[in-house]
């Protein structure tokens, strides 16, 4: 089957060489610093290898697609930086930074690695910052106003359309992507609007088939979607609850990560404080619940090592981090190790690091 020049670059530089080192990045917001951990590629065990001192209040992470490079936002202060990752002990060394604005909620880079784009949850905005030769943020970027709450901005692996889902307004906005000017235009239509008390929040595109997956805050559920690469638009498939029957306490879903080759969807229930895995069909895309899995106190974050054997989950209440090996067969969880990491840890990025 042929694939698409700019979708083999995206699939080679995601897979990694041999030589990397699987690494863990750790935004600790209560205490301004990003941890740096070493992942025994063998057993999942962590070692911290760093501590970067920061001079305002880290959120959200993404790396470059050549892994060379870390990207952070200021919540509090409203700044995105970037930064040098030292391959053999993470430690991060500023390269440059830029104002923004308030609470950039996430980060995400295209698939070329020029083009920086972040959402703001209070202001209801979308910002792209194309980097320099020098791999710079520049001092001013480009914004887009959308709807309140932005919770995420996700470009698609062939770097024609970005989607930005809003929790409050139960949107998700669909752009238009020109990769050489780094202009967004609203696609036709602007917006995929879901039902009230859907609170859509993250999402994640499935790493070969066209199908899109979407974790609700409020709704407590993920959504698949179908994903039409002509037109750019989503069809919406099914909706399957992350939580167990008869549960009624509070919840509010977080993070939705895929298993490394698309067998497995994992999303983070805030509340239930667990994470809900489903089984992905290779045929259509469908979800089939695995099971709920326990995890630390208010699980903001968690991310996935690149080998797909470990799933990492911080509690943001709790200060701790859990380990957890993945069946390979069945994608259940087996926690093997718990962590302390500071005060309120913010995201969790897993990265091989050249």
């Amino acid at each position: 089957m042929r694939i698409g020049g700019v979708t083999v670059l995206f699939l080679l530089l995601l897979c990694g060489g041999s030589h990397a080192a699987p690494m863990l990045f750790v935004s600790v917001s209560g205490e301004n610093r990003i941890d740096s951990y070493a992942i025994d590629a063998t057993t999942g065990a962590l070692t911290r290898t760093a501590q970067t001192s920061l001079d305002g209040t880290p959120g959200a992470l993404t790396n470059d697609p050549a892994r060379k490079q870390l990207f952070v936002a200021y919540r509090l202060e409203g700044r995105l930086l970037n930064f040098e990752i030292d391959p053999k002990s993470g430690k991060l060394t500023e390269v440059s930074r830029t104002a923004a604005k308030i609470d950039p909620a996430h980060l995400s880079l295209d698939v070329s690695g020029q083009w920086l784009m972040a959402a703001y949850y209070p202001s209801g905005e979308v910002s792209v910052h194309k980097l320099d030769r020098d791999r710079r943020l520049p001092i001013l970027g480009t914004w887009y106003a959308t709807a309140s709450n932005a919770h995420a901005v996700v470009p698609h692996r062939a770097n024609a359309f970005v989607f930005v889902p809003h929790t409050s307004s139960n949107r998700i906005y669909q752009f238009r992507f020109n990769a050489g000017t780094g202009v967004l235009t609203p696609n036709t239509p602007p917006y995929f609007l879901t039902p009230d008390q859907t609170g859509p929040r993250h999402l994640v595109f499935h790493t070969f088939m066209e199908r899109c997956y979407v974790s609700n805050e409020q709704g407590g559920s993920v959504s698949h979607y179908r994903f039409d690469p002509k037109t750019g638009q989503l069809i919406f498939v099914e909706l399957i609850a992350t939580l167990p029957d008869g549960y009624t306490g509070p919840n509010a879903t977080s993070e939705i990560r895929m298993r490394p080759g698309g067998k497995h969807l994992y999303v983070a229930n805030r509340g239930h404080d667990s994470i809900a895995g489903f089984a992905i069909d290779p045929s259509n895309g469908r979800l089939t619940p695995v099971g709920r899995f326990a995890t630390e106190s208010n699980p903001r974050s968690f991310d996935i090592d690149p080998s797909g054997k470990f799933l990492y989950v911080a509690g943001e209440n709790s200060g701790r981090i859990s380990a957890y090996r993945i069946d390979d067969a069945t994608g259940e969880l087996r926690r093997f190790a718990e962590y302390d990491a500071g005060q309120r840890p913010w995201w969790v990025l897993s990265v091989n690091v050249p």
